[in-house]
């Protein structure tokens, strides 16, 4: 198993209201981009859902030079209907979102730090909000 060190929140960067699987995202991933599975490692669907995507074993391809020790979470979401970013996490993709981190922490590492997306890139407004505002119970 690999080490991890954090958990990187995504959005999928689609209009809000707008269901998608992470089998959709897969094949976004290995037919538009060439990847060999999708790069998340867990999609939240907009009813707080949670769907396993690339095992968590293996590394994911979500945050360029921080996919080696990281796991990469997405929620459904993330743009308003024009696809402009916008915060679009549902209460129920939120509370999900805080389970999953529990539940990581317990099997890996208490410690796993939280952030997102737009953390390591100031061109990338993904997950349309900060994390460590949104999630100050988690930090």
């Amino acid at each position: 198993m690999r080490k991890l060190n954090e958990i990187i929140l995504h959005s999928s960067a689609t209009p809000e209201g707008r269901e998608h699987t992470a089998e959709e995202i897969k094949n976004w991933h290995v037919k538009g981009n060439g990847w060999s599975d999708i790069g998340y490692h867990f999609v939240i669907q907009i009813d707080g859902t949670i769907e396993k995507g690339r095992p968590i074993e293996r590394m994911g391809a979500h945050v360029r030079g921080h996919n080696r020790n990281s796991i990469g979470v997405c929620y459904i979401g993330g743009c308003d209907q024009d696809m402009k970013p916008k915060d679009t996490i549902t209460k129920e993709q939120q509370e999900s979102f805080s389970s999953l981190v529990h539940a990581l922490r317990m099997v890996f590492d208490k410690d796993l730090l939280i952030k997102g997306h737009n953390d390591y890139t100031n061109k990338k407004a993904c997950p349309g909000f900060k994390v460590s505002e949104k999630f100050v119970h988690l930090l």
